[in-house]
């Protein structure tokens, strides 16, 4: 789950990329693309059998699978194309035969399919979801470059494929997105009710990572997620620690307060960005959230 710490680099641009940052509006995108995405090598690949219709995953000791093969038994991958052209890698983790949510799960900056699927059957074993996830282009087995624009493109992808392919139906979709992750998911959710949104230590926009005294939003400020989460209409819930190193903690706050549907947060007291998952609560306000709040929202 880990992220690499852009804000530190950010903070570092030259003095020509703060010139082109302000009066370039090209320039930004590029430098927040080059500094937001950091894909590892991968840590997996798929094979395609010869009906060109069944894909075997294959992980590499960088992956550090957990479990025994029979877990990894219940996850299904596959490649498909996005609107961009790119073909993305997309897994299926079955975590739970009788599960009524399926997460639609985006995840940080530095890690691949490979390494979150041990973290997945973990995750979804435990509250009782399946999770569905993807890679985005340029990570992993996924083709293409990691821009902004390819993100949208990318989770509109597996959000079209879990109704037809598996035929899980956005009530019973829950889109969940972790630092980075959070871009793409705050957009779909703007556009698709969902049962639920799940942001986990969330971004405001890339200019307010880099600059924290930013008031409004430019018109070429990266991932502007402050200004789309008022458009979504399902529940929102807002995970973040208060020791937050890459993504401030007001992030989280300012997103939360600019919510419609907002539900109780988890604001976990001394977590960074990296560790929130390794505190108590995490689970705990994902399984009372998942099993008892989304009955009665």
């Amino acid at each position: 789950m880990k992220t690499v710490r852009v804000k530190k680099k950010m903070n570092n641009l030259s003095f020509s990329e703060l010139c082109c940052l302000f009066c370039c509006p090209p320039c930004p995108g590029k430098i927040a693309s080059k500094l937001a995405f950091l894909p590892p090598d991968p840590t997996y690949t798929l094979m395609c059998d010869e009906s060109g219709s069944r894909w075997t995953l294959h992980l590499s000791e960088r992956a550090d699978w957990q479990y025994s093969s029979r877990e990894k038994d219940a996850i299904e991958c596959f490649m498909t194309r996005t609107s961009k052209g790119n073909r993305i890698a997309c897994m299926f983790v079955r975590c739970s035969p009788n599960a009524k949510y399926t997460l639609l799960f985006s995840h940080g900056n530095a890690v691949d399919l490979g390494q979150m699927s041990s973290f997945y059957i973990g995750l979804g074993s435990r509250i009782n979801c399946n999770i569905f996830s993807y890679d985005y282009s340029g990570y992993g087995a996924s083709s293409g470059k990691p821009t902004e624009k390819n993100l949208y493109a990318d989770i509109e992808t597996p959000w079209f494929a879990l109704r037809t392919r598996y035929g899980i139906r956005p009530e019973n979709v829950i889109i969940y997105g972790q630092s980075i992750g959070t871009v793409p998911s705050v957009d779909l959710a703007a556009w698709y009710e969902s049962a639920a949104v799940i942001l986990h230590s969330p971004l405001t926009s890339g200019m307010r990572v880099t600059f924290p005294d930013t008031k409004k939003t430019y018109c070429f400020d990266a991932f502007p997620n402050i200004d789309k989460i008022s458009k979504i209409t399902s529940p929102v819930l807002i995970i973040h620690g208060t020791e937050d190193e890459v993504i401030d903690f007001s992030h989280g706050l300012a997103l939360f307060e600019r919510c419609q549907r907002p539900v109780e947060p988890l604001w976990v007291e001394g977590a960074g960005h990296n560790d929130v998952e390794l505190y108590g609560q995490y689970l705990e306000r994902l399984k009372q959230f998942v099993s008892q709040e989304l009955v009665n929202l």
